[in-house]
């Protein structure tokens, strides 16, 4: 059986599942070496801004260590938080086929990536873009410093067309790319529908949302990137009481949203709420919003919706939109700004008279997202392990 040994930050909702899928294949024994020990337990989210405990098992059914981090101020918030001087040895003991590395910028791993660099295989994983470069001297020199840092690597796992490009922009070859999506545990958001949906209309009627109400959804961190006060912004340019908004999450920014629509009844906030509730929460609205500026390389939460067979609205600054929002097929895409504002107004206005249209995106939304699964990050890897000597 082959081998494939994984080394990443910390254990996370979306990779352990992940994990997990990829050993239960029966072609891979994998052993997912984390870097960021302190991370073994409740770790502060600085985005969310509070103590976060996932609800589902991240360290179960497939083999990890946690390899000890030196660094004096540990965590991932800068490149010398990661700092394992036994990493390169525990790799070693554990002879593996071929390497992923997520994420290039903390020393441990740009120093694996250079030190076995044609010993074994290197897969790398990131999601970064081209979306939001500027400045062109800084930009020159970014890719110069980029281009070195994946001549170190054999492979680029590329998540979506956006990062595709910026690989390639980097000097890999189209040979080196392999497609391994951004994906979250479809199955467990598709399952127990009618469950879900019962416990989102009670969530709603606590809320005090009446039937006929159009519901718009804004899940995540209140942070500026997400631009979570463009929904405010245009909410408060709206009158019609059947329709409706929902914030979901926690953040820097929640005392001022919430300060903003103090006055307006038709504007709900609920805290952050764990993985086990969100098929609910995403089925108690009648589209999800997403209306980032910048820095969003790709936006899982618009995975967890379509999953839940919701409509998405996402602005052109959203990784994932080239690759699963179709405009007017399964959501609306809108490009940041006044005038973009203003279309998307003109679109909410029209949404509580849209009911079947909302469902019928919907529906095509959830058949769509199948191919962006673990499954296919399983078979596209498992192909390419079976190349390696």
């Amino acid at each position: 059986m082959r081998k494939l040994a994984i080394v990443t930050t910390h254990p996370i909702q979306y990779n352990a599942p992940l994990f997990r899928y990829l050993q239960e294949g029966g072609q891979l024994q994998i052993k997912v070496f984390y870097t960021w020990s302190q991370s073994n337990g409740p770790i502060f989210d600085k985005g969310f801004g509070i103590v976060r405990n996932w609800d589902i098992p991240l360290l179960e059914g497939y083999d990890f260590q946690f390899v000890e981090n030196i660094a004096e101020d540990p965590g991932t918030h800068h490149f010398k938080g990661i700092d394992n001087p036994t990493l390169i040895p525990e790799l070693k003991k554990f002879q593996p086929n071929a390497i992923i590395v997520f994420g290039w910028n903390f020393k441990s791993h740009l120093r694996c990536l250079r030190y076995f660099k044609g010993k074994v295989p290197i897969l790398f994983r990131g999601d970064s873009t081209l979306l939001d470069e500027s400045g062109r001297l800084r930009k020159l020199l970014r890719r110069i410093f980029l281009t070195w840092v994946y001549k170190h690597i054999d492979y680029a796992l590329y998540v979506g067309e956006n990062n595709r490009a910026y690989f390639l922009a980097h000097g890999l070859k189209l040979r080196q790319l392999i497609f391994a999506p951004h994906a979250i545990d479809n199955d467990r958001f598709k399952k127990n529908a009618i469950v879900a949906e019962q416990e989102a209309k009670s969530i709603r009627r606590k809320l005090g949302l009446a039937e006929n109400t159009t519901l718009v959804l804004f899940a995540g961190k209140f942070e500026e990137k997400k631009d979570p006060e463009c929904v405010l912004r245009i909410a408060k340019k709206l009158t019609n009481q059947n329709l409706q908004f929902l914030f979901v999450g926690n953040g820097v920014l929640e005392l001022k949203l919430k300060q903003l629509a103090a006055s307006d009844n038709r504007i709900h906030f609920m805290d952050f709420q764990n993985q086990q509730v969100m098929p609910a929460i995403y089925r108690m609205a009648d589209i999800f919003i997403l209306p980032s500026i910048r820095n969003e390389t790709w936006g899982l939460a618009i995975n967890e919706a379509m999953c839940c067979s919701r409509p998405i609205i996402a602005s052109n600054k959203v990784g994932c939109v080239p690759d699963i929002v179709i405009d007017g097929v399964n959501g609306w895409v809108f490009e940041p700004g006044e005038i973009g504002e203003q279309k998307l107004l003109s679109r909410l206005e029209m949404l509580p008279e849209e009911s079947i249209v909302l469902k019928k995106m919907g529906e095509h939304g959830f058949k769509q997202i199948d191919k962006y699964s673990y499954k296919t990050i399983r078979e596209n890897i498992n192909t390419l392990m079976e190349t390696i000597p």
